[in-house]
């Protein structure tokens, strides 16, 4: 194991291990890590990625591990939200020299934001869900029945019709070379409005049980379940749905995204595996002699031999990465690099010619609508790769050639 690089950040809970040596952390998201510490059924420590910054109730880029309790707000309410990555056989030579074609195809194929493209997409969703979709949704769509016979405020209008989805803000669908100058694809979503519906309600039901129960807490939002109550098992039959729901909306996409590839460019393969990867999300584990559930909430699990990919900004290098298996970090690093300031203040700070400067080389949006996803709003990602050498090692390093943001 290589040399442990985390630092504490004082606690008036249990201890606070972050990866943060040469990245700024703002006072706000350490407070909220004290906040999260002083819970009385964290297990050993909170661990803190390099990508930390300020979030709902408990920071993005920390990974929570408990006994007997799961904060709805700490898992949020973009559930299962993750990356999937796919190397090609194509590389460099075999794509055009101009990639507009290829990333307005992807945005034809791929319903997005909420942008509607007549006959294909309403609104960000399908207008007419496509027979893959369909298959692909049968098997969660009876268990969603059942969940919504018992909670039937979180069903959604038609979660059949954002399978296959990107939605906006920060997630996008790229295509990248890598250091061989290999072409892969890589995109970012997770469970979209059905997951937000359950994320939003179960909070608001973890709320209602600390005012039934007298319990105050230093943030209303890291109300949390407790095990072995009907709500706390209702929750993690919903949360595994979503989770699950939104690994299969981004394989759907990436089989959408290559058949654009295989309409546009040279006959190819794929590698054995795509990477798919969660990073808003809870799973059962067993860490320093205890089964417990973690809670990565901006961050991804980086086991012994784990794949994983930590994006950069859209005009940033990405990497995929191999779990070093660091016991410290419950066995996780970030799932990215982090943004540096609000979504408002990157709209106040920049413009589009310094969008337009930040992508240069890269086919993808350069409108005001986008600044707020400006490569300059994040923390540098190769600060963030520094902080968590002993995280994970580099296997490629990706640069972006077409982005497509929502």
């Amino acid at each position: 194991m290589s040399k442990q690089n985390f630092e504490i950040i004082e606690s008036y809970g249990k201890p606070i291990k972050a990866w943060t040596r040469g990245v700024l952390v703002e006072d706000a998201a350490k407070e909220q890590l004290r906040n999260v510490a002083g819970l009385p059924f964290i297990h050993k420590h909170i661990a803190v990625m390099p990508d930390v910054h300020w979030g709902m109730g408990a920071t993005v880029g920390s990974v929570i591990a408990t006994n007997g309790a799961i904060i709805p707000a700490a898992v949020g309410v973009d559930i299962g939200c993750g990356m999937i990555a796919q190397e090609t056989s194509l590389r460099a030579i075999d794509l055009p020299d101009s990639l507009a074609l290829i990333r307005s195809d992807i945005e034809r194929a791929i319903p997005h934001g909420i942008v509607s493209t007549a006959g294909r997409a309403h609104k960000g969703g399908w207008e007419v869900a496509p027979n893959s979709v369909i298959s692909r949704y049968r098997d969660l769509g009876e268990r969603y029945e059942h969940i919504i016979k018992k909670h039937p405020q979180i069903n959604h209008k038609s979660p059949l019709k954002q399978m296959g989805t990107l939605g906006g803000g920060n997630h996008f669908i790229e295509l990248c070379l890598d250091e061989r100058d290999r072409v892969w694809v890589m995109l970012h979503s997770g469970s979209r409005g059905p997951g937000n519906l359950i994320g939003t309600y179960f909070i608001d039901k973890a709320k209602n049980e600390m005012a039934r129960h007298f319990i105050h807490l230093p943030d209303k939002d890291l109300a949390y379940l407790v095990e072995g109550s009907e709500l706390f098992d209702d929750y993690c039959e919903a949360l595994d749905w979503a989770q699950e729901y939104a690994m299969e909306n981004r394989l759907q996409m990436m089989e959408l995204t290559l058949g654009v590839l295989r309409k546009n460019l040279p006959s190819f393969s794929l590698a054995k595996n795509a990477v798919n990867a969660h990073h808003n999300y809870v799973a059962k584990e067993f860490h320093f002699g205890a089964e417990v559930l973690v809670t990565r909430k901006g961050a991804v699990r980086a086991g012994m031999g784990d794949l994983g990919i930590i994006p950069g900004s859209m005009g940033a290098k990405s990497f995929i990465v191999r779990g070093k298996g660091n016991a410290e970090s419950f066995c996780s690093c970030s799932h990215g690099a982090g943004r540096v300031m609000s979504r408002s203040e990157a709209k106040r700070r920049f413009t589009v010619d310094d969008h337009i400067e930040a992508t240069k080389g890269i086919e993808c949006r350069k409108d005001v609508d986008v600044i707020d996803e400006t490569p300059a709003a994040y923390k540098d990602i190769e600060a963030v790769m520094a902080a968590q050498a002993d995280l994970v090692e580099i296997v490629h390093t990706l640069r972006q050639v077409v982005c497509v943001k929502g």
